[in-house]
């Protein structure tokens, strides 16, 4: 049977989840609608999400069109959930955006489709509740072309917009819609602009159907349905577009195995569960599997989404997702192979920048704090974009977040599932150190001031924007034992998430340029001698001395997070926002009366966002997202260190040997 692997993505609030309850329905999976008001829909599972009316994490459902399986995706629209989204849009083989018919195109629905078209993503676009007063459907027509793609085109027409009764009637093979297929294809094939020059009868209404297929397919094309999830106005039209519009999955199941975990979740009994795509060859129970360096494990049991439940199987063959048990240090986003070198898993790199604030969560209760760490944990092996960094001297955990929201999503999520009382101390901007020179320093064996045995000598110098913490080597590889080599790259990069203010270091080269060791020693009886023999944690411990050395002599300069806006206003407003832009330390340039655009200080967003409705009357639209680091104005944030701080050579051997 062909299979499908479907994401729906919209903004907040436009409909996502009461599509899916729709689709469900209408498929015969499921005998009754559920309601998100009232917490009953079969996606959103957890307490927070059934309270709050949103999903917070995917989750996956599977039912049939005609001769088509649909694995369907249910994504979060709230932008603070961004990387629930991230995790799932390489692992899709075609989504469905959604569009509310009163709001038209919002914020996150932008963001949304530029990714969607930079992956090539086949896109349909349902506009959704057109039975609700102040529903439009010319206006989203424009707004839809305008701001998301030039390429749409409206597959129906609307009766009774605005009103319970409103229909979605589609075009079929009207002579005015052939004509404006004609129109959006042709844009895109000068073939078929010809064929219709030279002979206007060849371009039958068939072909010009399988021509909006193939382009749809390539994601130049996006067909718009109009429809509403509340009373299933269109979703019968939008079902049939589905099943003729968007690719079936690829893969040759007889072909070496590649797969993708993009979701991890444990049980009641704490067991974990990793949800993974298939993309070639086929995963059998007992397999074993390589998942990432040094990590591997055997599949004990899979089961696979049918008829809008999961069911055990024996196996899941290329295209199919499915949820495997068994893997225990199995991480979201490893890929999956036999451990041969199978094709590898497409669009599988991050399409969204890392969390740029972080916040301190206290229990309250301090006895607590053990339980805590553990319970939040886990809670970042399901969403490794959110960061952990625990502080051992202060015994204070930080989590890395997009927004607030995530505070109140985990706060509900230590007290409901885990008993665990907690607080927020004030959110801050996370920001990051680079070089600004290069700099170098070494130790040697048994020379004053080492108390080490073993040689190190670093060199750090900036490296090109974006390219992280790359490690080289001017010794010879053969001038350490391997697991010497890989002790010191290993411990550099701990290091470096730290630097001379406590933020971690991007972009650099550290270069080892020296190196020695003692070889393994032993009396005349045999027996190990430590005293005249290195070991690898002479090197780590040597290693973030030297290079916290060199790194204060290149120097650092620290870059805050900015994020790109473009806020949608009343032009008689445009006088009283400038001035708060100003002064949240933004750099606005308007466009015209109604539109400005710019960058502004990641910790500066909330705030803009709050003050926003009173300054536009409610009318405001923001729409904002990640955009580069720049150096910070003004007096230099200083981030407290977790470690035995190597820039305090006192300090540090202390902790690390006890003694200066």
């Amino acid at each position: 049977m062909r299979m499908l692997n479907l994401g729906i993505l919209a903004h907040v609030d436009a409909g996502k989840t009461s599509l899916t309850e729709r689709l469900l329905h209408a498929a015969g999976v499921i005998d009754e609608v559920g309601s998100v008001d009232a917490g009953t829909t079969r996606t959103d599972t957890l307490a927070l999400e059934r309270r709050r009316g949103i999903t917070i994490k995917s989750a996956v459902v599977s039912f049939p069109i005609g001769g088509t399986t649909v694995n369907l995706i249910d994504t979060p629209g709230h932008p603070d959930f961004i990387a629930e989204v991230e995790r799932v849009l390489h692992v899709l083989d075609g989504a469905v955006l959604v569009v509310s018919a009163v709001e038209g195109v919002q914020a996150q629905t932008r963001v949304l489709m530029r990714t969607l078209r930079r992956l090539g993503l086949p896109t349909l676009i349902f506009v959704n509740k057109i039975d609700r007063r102040g529903a439009r459907y010319d206006g989203v027509l424009r707004e839809l072309a305008a701001k998301l793609s030039p390429g749409v085109i409206a597959m129906g027409d609307v009766d009774g917009l605005g009103t319970p009764a409103a229909t979605f009637t589609p075009f079929g093979d009207r002579p005015e819609f052939a004509v404006s297929l004609l129109d959006v294809l042709a844009s895109h094939d000068d073939r078929l602009l010809a064929a219709y020059v030279a002979d206007e009868a060849s371009l039958t209404y068939p072909r010009l159907r399988a021509e909006l297929a193939a382009q749809t397919g390539r994601a130049v094309a996006h067909p718009v349905f109009f429809g509403s999830a509340i009373t299933g106005a269109g979703v019968e039209a939008l079902m049939a577009g589905v099943e003729e519009l968007l690719p079936a999955a690829q893969g040759d199941p007889e072909g070496p195995l590649s797969g993708t975990v993009f979701k991890v979740e444990r049980g009641p009994a704490g067991e974990k569960a990793a949800y993974a795509r298939v993309f070639g060859g086929t995963l059998r129970v007992r397999d074993r599997l390589s998942f990432g360096p040094g990590r591997a494990g055997k599949v004990t049991a899979i089961s696979v989404f049918d008829a809008g439940t999961s069911v055990r199987a024996q196996e899941v063959p290329a295209g199919r997702i499915a949820r495997l048990w068994g893997l225990a240090d199995v991480r979201i986003g490893d890929p999956l192979d036999r451990g041969t070198a199978g094709s590898p898993s497409p669009r599988a790199e991050p399409q969204f920048a890392p969390p740029t604030l972080e916040t301190v969560v206290v229990p309250r209760r301090p006895a607590d704090r053990g339980a805590l760490l553990l319970v939040l944990t886990q809670l970042a092996e399901q969403d490794p974009l959110i960061d952990l960094r625990q502080d051992d001297l202060r015994q204070e955990v930080s989590v890395s977040l997009y927004g607030e929201v995530q505070k109140e999503v985990i706060e509900a999520t230590l007290a409901t599932d885990y008993g665990l009382d907690v607080t927020f101390r004030e959110t801050t901007t996370i920001c990051v150190e680079r070089p600004a020179g290069t700099g170098e320093a070494a130790e040697v064996i048994a020379v004053d001031p080492n108390p080490f045995l073993a040689t190190v000598g670093l060199r750090v110098e900036p490296g090109p924007p974006g390219s992280g913490v790359r490690f080289g080597l001017e010794v010879e590889m053969g001038s350490l034992p391997y697991a010497f080599m890989r002790t010191i790259e290993e411990t550099v990069h701990e290091t470096l998430k730290q630097g001379l203010h406590g933020w971690e270091v991007h972009d650099c080269v550290v270069t080892l340029t020296r190196s020695g060791y003692w070889a393994r020693q032993s009396h005349a009886h045999g027996t190990f001698d430590k005293s005249m023999s290195s070991t690898a944690g002479d090197f780590r411990n040597l290693v973030p001395l030297v290079l916290m050395t060199a790194l204060r002599r290149a120097g650092t300069i620290v870059y805050e997070p900015l994020h790109r806006f473009r806020l949608e206003l009343p032009p008689d407003t445009l006088g009283a926002v400038l001035p708060v832009l100003s002064g949240l330390g933004a750099i606005p340039r308007t466009r015209h009366s109604s539109v400005v655009e710019g960058r502004i200080p990641a910790a500066r967003v909330h705030e803009l966002e709050q003050r926003l409705p009173g300054l536009t009357r409610g009318e405001g639209v923001l729409e904002c997202a990640f955009d580069r680091y720049e150096p910070v104005r003004g007096p230099i944030p200083e981030r407290p260190r977790t470690d035995h701080n190597p820039l305090d050579r006192k300090e540090y051997l202390l902790h690390v040997v006890r003694r200066v």
